[in-house]
């Protein structure tokens, strides 16, 4: 069973930078796909990043391009989400999610193909 646990959430002005960590366990095979959710209150979850294990490919949603980078500690199967110049509109709980196998990374994943869900951490950004 996948485990995952999520660190680094916070309180921020807007233009300021969190790091986001998450901590992985469990992955029966060495190709797996790590991705970053978002869920802002009255608003469905929404994928904001991916990074697919070993390959390294990653997918950003548009908001976030140049701002966010997703990165990957293989050895400690850790996954980082760097986020930068973040705005008011970036304030919600993000979730870790997990899949025993790679993503494509040319579209948004729906939610429904992650198997495994961390228990979310809250990001706050104020004017």
């Amino acid at each position: 069973e996948v485990q995952l646990v999520e660190s680094g959430g916070g309180s921020v002005q807007a233009g300021g930078s969190l790091n986001l960590s998450c901590a992985a366990s469990g992955f029966p095979y060495s190709e797996y796909c790590v991705a970053w959710f978002r869920q802002a209150p009255g608003k469905e979850r929404e994928a904001v990043a991916l990074i697919n294990s070993g390959r390294s490919t990653t997918y950003y949603t548009d908001s976030v391009k140049g701002r966010f980078t997703i990165s990957q500690d293989s050895a400690k199967e850790t996954v980082y989400l760097r986020m930068n110049m973040l705005q008011p509109e970036d304030t919600a709980i993000y979730y870790c999610a997990a899949r025993v196998s790679y993503c494509a990374t040319i579209y948004k994943p729906p939610a429904t193909i992650f198997s495994s869900w961390g228990q979310g951490t809250q990001v706050a950004v104020s004017s």
